[in-house]
């Protein structure tokens, strides 16, 4: 990742750092993990980890820049969560992906024999936790992984974490709104939606 790292090091905020704060990005949860503690910058004094939103912009840049050394249709975004599973799907319809939504079957990644089987070249998860079966799969069978991960993730077996709350609705709209902005804007595309867009609003 260290080239990928260099193309990103100077550049600007994607957006200003007041937007990532008004959707929640930065909130995470009471529990932290030894692997999230680089990405924490404080405590609230109710106990809520807080996460440095520069470093959620960068690795959202290293992201898109990651998804694109793959063909698009060979990328498969999965979100068991609910407020992640509108943007997720966006997401993927946008760049050109695939998605899983709801529930992972065992076996999609890892069993040749099951009807809905199939050999992703890299793997987006909305929560890690959430979608362990999926990232147990990719692992097994050597698939990257990008994870989006709070202060309470795990981030073994990620090949490139982005950290940010992936448990609110604003803020997961918002990551995937500016994760789809970037990887077209690489592709020399413009994004005509919002990130109102792909909030979930269950209507």
């Amino acid at each position: 990742m260290r080239s990928l790292d260099e193309e990103v090091e100077k550049e600007e905020l994607l957006i200003q750092e007041e937007a990532y704060l008004l959707s929640g990005v930065h909130i995470g949860t009471r529990q932290k993990s030894s692997d999230m503690k680089r990405f924490i910058y404080r405590v609230r004094d109710d106990g809520l980890y807080l996460l440095n939103v520069k470093e959620t912009d960068r690795r959202i840049k290293l992201a898109a820049l990651f998804l694109n050394r793959y063909p698009p249709e060979r990328a498969m975004i999965i979100s068991s969560r609910q407020y992640g599973q509108k943007p997720a799907k966006l997401f993927a319809q946008l760049i050109g992906a695939n998605a899983i939504l709801g529930r992972f079957t065992p076996g999609t990644f890892t069993n040749p024999d099951f009807n809905g089987y199939m050999e992703p070249d890299i793997v987006v998860l909305t929560d890690p936790l959430m979608d362990f079966q999926a990232l147990k799969e990719s692992v097994d069978v050597g698939i990257p992984v990008i994870g989006i991960c709070d202060t309470n993730n795990d981030l073994k077996n990620l090949d490139l974490a982005i950290p940010a709350n992936n448990k609110g609705r604003k803020s997961l709209a918002l990551i995937y709104f500016l994760l789809t902005r970037e990887v077209l804007r690489n592709r020399g595309q413009e994004l005509e939606l919002k990130e109102e867009d792909f909030e979930e609003t269950f209507e």
